[in-house]
């Protein structure tokens, strides 16, 4: 995509570093006049391996969404935590991260657009073991939402893309054929995904003959898959051990099988 401009690459060691060989370095990039800001994230011991892209919840790039890239990361991945906000957009609260996910929802061509940039922001980042010609997406609630996106539109060239408890639901469903092999792992009891949500998503996705699998995690509410999540905020946002170990397990399962 001609619209996008890689013009800086920066250094940063950040608090988290565990190891030697696991880096932590920011990302810049341009979409038109705004530009980005994320963070990449590999051990660089070893040989060339796939890229993630991994769009975070709606408080966007934080401390909690590097470590969470970190351990999906591992010796394994080149993960790119992206931002789709905007360089600077760092939500402090729940308010102001809805401010931003309204406006994303409400402009899925848009979010399409940002989140496609971030991929090619990856694959055109330099001094990385990546093999660029094996990306996934994958994203947590809102990302999830946002890796949808990718995959409804045929954006990215992703190899598949993983949405963990992630909104299913979009203003402009699929059309044409779906190419991108999707996971969509769900929490049973998350309330903000209803049983309509479901059926809809699985008959759109029928109609364009996507190659896709959902599962529902009984007992599971939304963020389920995020150890920082206490509920305390939000009583449907709970970090569920049991899903959330399930569900690694089965993103590595698909992860193997795509890339």
């Amino acid at each position: 995509m001609r619209y996008v401009r890689l013009f800086a690459l920066c250094l940063a060691t950040l608090p988290f570093v565990a190891s030697a060989a696991m880096q932590s370095r920011t990302l810049e990039w341009r979409v038109g006049e705004t530009t980005f800001e994320g963070v990449l994230v590999y051990d660089d011991a070893g040989p060339q391996r796939p890229g993630i892209v991994m769009v975070p919840n709606w408080m966007g790039v934080t401390d909690d969404a590097v470590a969470q890239a970190r351990r999906i990361a591992g010796d394994r991945y080149v993960v790119l935590v992206a931002d789709v906000y905007g360089k600077g957009v760092r939500p402090a609260d729940a308010g102001e991260a809805r401010a931003q996910t309204t406006r994303m929802y409400a402009d899925p061509a848009e979010l399409r657009h940002r989140a496609a940039a971030a991929v090619e922001a990856l694959r055109a980042a330099p001094d990385l073991p990546l093999d660029a010609g094996r990306v996934a997406g994958m994203g947590f609630c809102f990302g999830g939402t946002a890796v949808l996106e990718l995959a409804r539109a045929d954006l990215g060239g992703l190899a598949g893309v993983v949405s963990l408890h992630g909104g299913l639901t979009s203003r402009l469903p699929a059309e044409g054929r779906v190419r991108t092999p999707i996971l969509v792992l769900n929490g049973a009891a998350d309330s903000a995904v209803g049983a309509e949500d479901i059926a809809a998503f699985q008959a759109e996705m029928d109609a364009v003959g996507a190659d896709w699998q959902f599962v529902n995690f009984a007992g599971a509410r939304h963020c389920f898959a995020e150890p920082t999540a206490t509920g305390e905020a939000n009583p449907n946002c709970v970090y569920d051990p049991r899903a959330a170990g399930r569900a690694r397990a089965m993103v590595e399962v698909f992860l193997d099988e795509v890339l």
